[in-house]
């Protein structure tokens, strides 16, 4: 039997928040996420890293909005009046993430999550926590520390 590591998870459930992106199903802790919003145009920002669609102000504060297909190697999301916002914090600095809509919050145990195989598509697997067979098809689940390091963190915040 394969040993997965689930370090950050306490005990033994763990709620997430599952939306997709094109046709895939992604999935990040609840924890890591401060609200969820419709979708608004941002403001875009010269010489921007390519998965920074731009800026937004939420409630007196600029945010980065990160084009979440784009960064997971995906073809980039057209944002619609179906699209949502999911604004996370990571390294201490929120961002809002383009997703095509938001699915469902779900609790799962955490044995329920298991390794990304070594074969996958069209993400990079450093960004995956590992996989949730789920009743509706499978999810993969993210880590967002991982996906933002804290030098791109730096980086938008300049």
């Amino acid at each position: 039997m394969t040993s997965i590591k689930t370090t950050g998870f306490t005990g033994d459930t763990l709620e997430i928040i599952a939306f997709r992106l094109h046709d895939q199903e992604f999935c990040v802790k609840t924890t890591t996420i401060r609200e969820i919003r419709g979708w608004a145009p941002s403001t875009p920002i010269p010489h921007s890293p390519p998965d920074v669609i731009g800026v937004m102000n939420l409630r007196g504060t600029v945010i980065p909005i990160i084009d979440l297909a784009h960064k997971l190697g995906m073809k980039s999301t057209e944002a619609n009046e179906r699209s949502a916002i999911v604004v996370a914090e990571v390294h201490n600095m929120v961002v809002g993430l383009v997703v095509d809509r938001v699915s469902d919050i779900l609790t799962i145990r955490s044995e329920q999550i298991q390794p990304v195989p070594e074969v996958t598509t069209s993400f990079d697997k450093v960004y995956a926590e590992g996989i949730i067979a789920h009743e509706n098809g499978m999810i993969c689940f993210l880590n967002l520390a991982r996906m933002f390091k804290e030098r791109d963190m730096d980086d938008m915040a300049a």
